[in-house]
């Protein structure tokens, strides 16, 4: 029996730390997309509007209010970008951010 159980606390132990890799390339990807949004725009404080983005996924997890921030954000700013656009951005940083933290940077 006592394999088993060390076997289940294996997977939880894993399940616990994937989860938690995850948490942190989605913080990375959102301080990413902030940045790049904010060069978009013409901000000259990147970092206070990419810290502002990664705080926004925090209050609300999930995608769509990262998504909807950065929409209306860069509408706001007189810009015409699709949602698809922001999307493809997402996903492009979120494999650059997975990539870092495997690597451990």
């Amino acid at each position: 029996m006592s394999s088993f159980s060390d076997r289940e606390q294996g997977f939880e132990g894993k399940f616990a730390h994937d989860q938690e890799q995850e948490f942190r390339a989605a913080a990375r990807r959102n301080r990413m997309l902030g940045e790049w949004a904010a060069r978009k725009m013409g901000l000259e404080n990147v970092d206070d509007y990419a810290r502002a983005v990664v705080k926004s996924d925090i209050e609300q997890p999930g995608d769509e209010d990262v998504l909807r921030k950065i929409t209306q954000d860069l509408i706001g700013a007189g810009l015409t970008v699709s949602q698809s656009e922001i999307r493809a951005k997402m996903d492009e940083f979120l494999a650059i951010a997975r990539g870092q933290i495997e690597a451990g940077n």
